[in-house]
């Protein structure tokens, strides 16, 4: 919620106005990252007069402390609330950072290549919290990513298809 959002914001800082129109993906009982997006993006139109941007809202896959089974059925849930979403927005890129929230997107987006539908390059960054081990978003996308970005050279060992380019948040 609060640190992730803070985390996209700063990478989407540095991406030029080409990478447009941005469309958000937040979790539905998400009450914070909202108002940090539209006051980045206001500012961001003070620089880039064209500059779009969408706010869409999907079920949360997973909340804090909650069991690993339940978390299956919600993941799911919001899979299939993703997949039309994903369909619709059609996105030539996925650039998430862990939230739970991007793991039904990025599957979503990951199926639609599958089916030959749009192929969406999908880039997965790691907090810089994450230290020495992935986050269980981290582990379930190393698998679908086309990057795998990790901030610190510890996980660069451990994960060969990462890719570390130093601490870029």
């Amino acid at each position: 919620t609060g640190g992730h959002t803070t985390e996209i914001l700063r990478l989407l800082s540095c991406l030029s106005e080409s990478y447009s129109p941005r469309h958000y993906v937040l979790a539905d009982s998400d009450k914070m990252s909202e108002a940090k997006i539209r006051s980045f993006e206001q500012k961001r139109a003070e620089t880039f007069s064209e500059s779009q941007f969408s706010l869409d809202r999907i079920p949360r896959s997973r909340e804090v402390r909650q069991s690993w089974i339940s978390s299956v059925v919600t993941t799911l849930y919001s899979i299939l609330y993703s997949l039309p979403l994903t369909y619709k927005r059609k996105p030539d890129l996925i650039l998430c950072n862990g939230p739970g929230t991007c793991v039904p997107v990025c599957l979503s987006a990951f199926l639609l290549g599958l089916l030959l539908i749009k192929r969406t390059i999908i880039v997965y960054v790691e907090s810089i919290c994450r230290v020495e081990t992935l986050s269980l978003s981290g582990k379930i996308l190393y698998y679908f990513s086309d990057y795998f970005i990790v901030q610190w050279p510890e996980l660069k060992k451990k994960y060969p298809k990462s890719v570390y380019l130093g601490r870029i948040v």
